[in-house]
């Protein structure tokens, strides 16, 4: 079972950029802590960061008829690209949205996402936890199907 994880914009500053709101884990601090939990499933992770848009874009598409299922961290885009969204339901892979704040609880605009109504489930507020969680839940989902 193949499933993605998508990061989008800024995740890479992970650890080094708002730390009070995100945490200090960097992402290749997640990915490492994702790989062994994939290890414990018995399944593989492709994992991807963008800071723009369009390749994002791009990499939702090549996932077409390969990955099972994807864990999406779209980061600021959540709540602006309807490209995106638009991707992600042409790709009809089940993902599991995750922001590591609680989203919910921030800035006004924070507080809507295109992607959350086409999501399996949402995970938000948990930290790099929030990851694992969405794996697990996803890969348990898949295996139900």
């Amino acid at each position: 079972m193949l499933i993605a994880v998508l990061n989008g914009p800024n995740l890479n500053l992970l650890g080094e950029r708002e730390p009070d709101v995100y945490g200090r884990r960097t992402l290749a601090d997640i990915e490492h802590l994702m790989q062994a939990q994939a290890v414990e499933l018995g399944v593989t992770l492709e994992w991807l960061q963008t800071n723009h848009e369009g390749e994002f874009v791009d990499q939702v598409q090549r996932l077409r008829g390969r990955a099972d299922g994807a864990i999406v961290n779209a980061a600021g885009l959540t709540h602006s690209s309807v490209a995106l969204r638009d991707a992600l339901v042409g790709s009809g892979l089940p993902f599991v949205e995750v922001h590591l704040s609680n989203i919910f609880a921030r800035e006004e605009f924070r507080r809507h996402s295109l992607l959350a109504d086409v999501a399996v489930a949402v995970v938000a507020g948990l930290g790099h936890r929030g990851y694992v969680c969405a794996l697990a839940a996803l890969v348990a989902r898949l295996r139900d199907d």
